[in-house]
């Protein structure tokens, strides 16, 4: 599939550059950084979605010392 992308000048210069550098294309890029605001979005609406279940929540410090990170 493509997708046509207006970037203001100054991120397409960036990428541009990244790119040159690093021996990539600019789409590899932006796929890659496409990827990751998904995959970001998906955990921040599972944990949305957690938090509106109203589960009991256990304190930080109980976590540590059940998992033996205190000792």
């Amino acid at each position: 599939m493509t997708i046509a992308v207006r970037l203001p000048k100054e991120l397409e210069a960036q990428l541009t550059k990244v790119a040159k550098e690093t021996h990539r294309t600019k789409t590899y890029y932006v796929q890659k950084a496409l990827e990751k605001y998904l995959e970001d979005r998906a955990d921040y609406l599972m944990a949305v979605a957690r938090l509106e279940e109203n589960n009991p929540r256990i304190p930080y410090e109980q976590v540590r010392k059940e998992l033996g990170l205190d000792d």
